[in-house]
């Protein structure tokens, strides 16, 4: 029977701090489950889109070793490809929002012994444009910290060197006017902040309830705060985001699979952390089910 073969696409600089003893425990774990192992290493921004594309469809399986960005880059790698082999995540980054909703261990050993033994589950990719996201798209306050954060700090911080970023942008925060239909119902307004999402975390900071989001229902979840009139609106507002409460002190929340957006404002969006330049008009789409993941 031929040896059945996996890539791992490493991102070096993700995680730095951590000790890598525990990457070598899970390369141990696939090896001993079987796996013919190949590691390639990243050494600049695209180059996990680019090994995953290239070479993805050669291997049986393809794991991600890094943080959000590195796992979008390889998801947007595989998304090329007509047959996908499935993929893995050893969740080294900072944040690692994807990894918390799927419950995937950030020890990396326990997370190798819950792929090998794991039923491959299927889960929805979102398309922005011609851009592929994996947990969320957002735009507006504090979308900015996420791609602007240093690397250092984000090692050595954590959640902290987001909200440390996300307080430049309190002098600049505004509202944006955007028109936006989601799923034929227009939500045309002023917004603080949006975000399109198939995570139960966003940015480590905003949290969904587990219950209202499903991985591979075909729907997104769609969030909106809009700009307040008043002290007491943004109070409302501040309140019902701690709370969790959704549907309450007008924001706006919803399952949909498909959103239309135009500006004519410079609104530039955050995919998974990574920069996405303005764009006039945007469309988003659900992909159902595109990827299959190794779980435990």
């Amino acid at each position: 029977m031929e040896q059945k073969k996996l890539l791992m696409i490493v991102n070096p600089r993700a995680g730095r701090s951590k000790p890598r003893g525990p990457l070598f425990d899970a390369a141990r774990i696939f090896c001993r489950a079987g796996w013919l192992l190949s590691i390639r290493d990243t050494d600049a921004p695209g180059e996990a889109a680019a090994i995953a594309a290239g070479e993805g469809a050669d291997y049986d399986a393809v794991v991600a070793v890094g943080g959000d960005g590195t796992l979008n880059e390889v998801i947007s790698g595989l998304m090329t490809l007509e047959k996908r082999p499935p993929l893995g995540y050893l969740a080294q980054g900072s944040t690692n929002d994807f990894a918390s909703s799927l419950h995937i261990s950030k020890k990396p050993a326990a997370a190798a012994e819950a792929m090998v033994s794991a039923a491959p589950r299927q889960l929805d990719i979102g398309r922005w444009n011609g851009r592929h996201f994996v947990y969320v798209a957002s735009f507006g306050a504090f979308t900015k910290s996420s791609y602007t954060a240093p690397q250092a700090a984000k090692n050595a911080l954590g959640h902290f060197a987001y909200i440390l970023e996300g307080m430049k942008d309190l002098n600049s925060l505004r509202p944006y006017q955007v028109s936006l239909t989601a799923d034929g119902e227009v939500l045309d307004g002023e917004y603080l902040f949006g975000a399109v999402c198939n995570s139960t975390s966003i940015g480590g900071l905003m949290k969904l309830d587990p219950e209202r989001v499903v991985l591979d229902d075909g729907k997104f979840e769609l969030l909106l705060i809009p700009n307040p009139k008043t002290a007491q609106d943004l109070q409302n507002l501040v309140l019902a985001l701690l709370n969790q409460e959704y549907d309450s002190q007008g924001l706006v929340f919803r399952h949909v699979s498909s959103i239309h957006l135009e500006t004519e404002e410079d609104l530039p969006w955050s995919l998974d952390g990574e920069y996405a330049a303005s764009a006039p008009a945007v469309d988003i789409a659900n992909c159902q089910r595109a990827m299959t993941m190794l779980l435990g």
